[in-house]
């Protein structure tokens, strides 16, 4: 192992990259010889852990138990863990994990560079070394969830939302602009709530036109708004600027309205129908990203099949399908979980059945159009793109015919000659 070297692991969502992104800067700043994700040995090993769901869990467990392993073989000399995880049980694991030399939660950056032996500097504190490719980062606006859906954990985990403030946010993202990236991915764990707890009202579309107008970004990309309370200016904002993607990722949840409401939502049948219509209206082309959870606690058969009609009906481009998990301190902790993991697992994988046909067909209606495509990487065969209508990692790639016109990291003009399920094949335009 390296002297003075530190690998910082990641799990779960966006949010998380950002806060490891600021604490590898500040490692980093304080001389420590960093990597991120390595396979390599470090001195000290930090992973940000997840608790969202119970596959995220194990998934975090597993991760701490290999570098606890690790550190008993001699390969390793420290285990830092922190994030989610480590916040919302961190009395548990410290008992049924005392390998780990310290636990920290979500908000405990300062003090983890402290117990590394590193000095954290305030005037850098929103600084970043970047995970991602360079150009692309997300950009995080809020802290917290202060909604109350039955089902969720965050605001156990995360506390209140706490938004940051616009100046901050336009000069973060100018900073990243200056730094080569073309495309902001904007993320919060409610981007609807955004303002409401620091301006008395929602100001995402006040946000969103700054970043916009200020920060030079070819492409903004909205993650996770709320349905209920859907600022609808924002609409129109999206459908006059060029560089706001026509893209919106609106988890859903469900559409009946007697689950609608056991989740706490805020927004029944109707409403949502007519939220997903007035988006299509407003922005014909536009790409809308969503999820769903099935299974939740009485979920019958009949109220499953409402959600299929709905998929059907609404021809998401994009979505998502969970599996209801049971969350100790929700409101829906208490209900009975009812459903079999098998007939879960059923409903969820015929849904996603029915969102691939809908998916074959909506990129099949691509064929023969061009697209300007950001390009992420190189392989073998391909260079491997998006269009405005696909986020990172879990959205459609664009497969492009090798040519000498294309660099990764820059756009280009596309036709599509084929498409598949998931994946598009086209040629680079002159």
């Amino acid at each position: 192992m390296k002297k003075n070297s530190i690998n910082l692991i990641t799990l779960g969502c966006s949010k998380n990259t950002v806060d490891s992104e600021v604490l590898l800067k500040q490692l980093h700043d304080s001389g420590f010889d960093t990597a991120y994700d390595s396979e390599d040995f470090a001195e000290t090993v930090i992973i940000n852990t997840c608790g969202f769901i119970n596959d995220a869990k194990q998934e975090s467990i597993d991760m701490i138990l290999n570098a606890v392993e690790a550190k008993k073989a001699g390969k390793i000399k420290h285990v830092i863990v922190f994030g989610c995880l480590a916040q919302r049980y961190a009395e548990a694991l410290t008992e049924e994990i005392p390998e780990v030399d310290f636990w920290f939660g979500t908000n405990d950056l300062q003090k983890i560079v402290t117990a590394a032996k590193g000095t954290f500097n305030q005037k850098t504190q929103y600084d970043r070394i970047l995970t991602t490719p360079s150009h692309y980062a997300w950009l995080k606006i809020a802290e917290g969830c202060s909604r109350r859906c039955s089902y969720c954990a965050i605001p156990v985990i995360r506390g209140e939302h706490i938004s940051k403030p616009i100046d901050l946010l336009v000069d973060e993202a100018k900073k990243l602009v200056q730094n080569g990236v073309k495309e902001l991915l904007v993320i919060s764990q409610d981007l609807t709530w955004y303002g409401i707890d620091l301006y008395k009202k929602q100001a995402l579309t006040e946000l969103i036109d700054r970043i916009s107008t200020e920060s030079g970004a070819e492409w903004i990309r909205l993650h996770y708004t709320f349905p209920t309370g859907f600022p609808l200016d924002l609409l129109d904002l999206m459908k006059e600027r060029s560089n706001i993607c026509n893209y919106m990722d609106i988890p859903l949840q469900h559409i009946n309205d007697r689950i609608l409401k056991s989740m706490q939502r805020g927004i029944g049948t109707r409403e949502t129908m007519d939220l997903v219509e007035k988006f299509k209206t407003i922005i014909p082309d536009v790409a809308l990203r969503t999820a769903f959870i099935v299974g939740y606690p009485g979920e019958t058969e009949k109220e499953f099949l409402e959600l299929v009609d709905f998929v059907k009906a609404a021809k998401f481009d994009r979505l998502g399908v969970f599996t209801y998990s049971p969350e100790e301190d929700t409101p829906a902790f208490a209900l009975k979980d009812n459903v079999s993991q098998k007939e879960k697992q059923r409903r969820a994988d015929y849904l996603m059945k029915v969102q691939q046909e809908i998916s074959l067909e909506h990129n099949q209606k691509l064929i023969n159009q061009t697209f300007k495509i950001l390009v992420d990487s190189e392989e073998e065969d391909y260079f491997i793109g998006r269009s405005e209508f696909d986020s990172p990692e879990v959205d459609n790639a664009v497969m492009i015919e090798k040519s000498d016109k294309i660099k990764v990291g820059e756009f280009c003009n596309v036709k599509i000659q084929e498409a598949d399920l998931y994946d598009i094949f086209g040629k680079v335009q002159e």
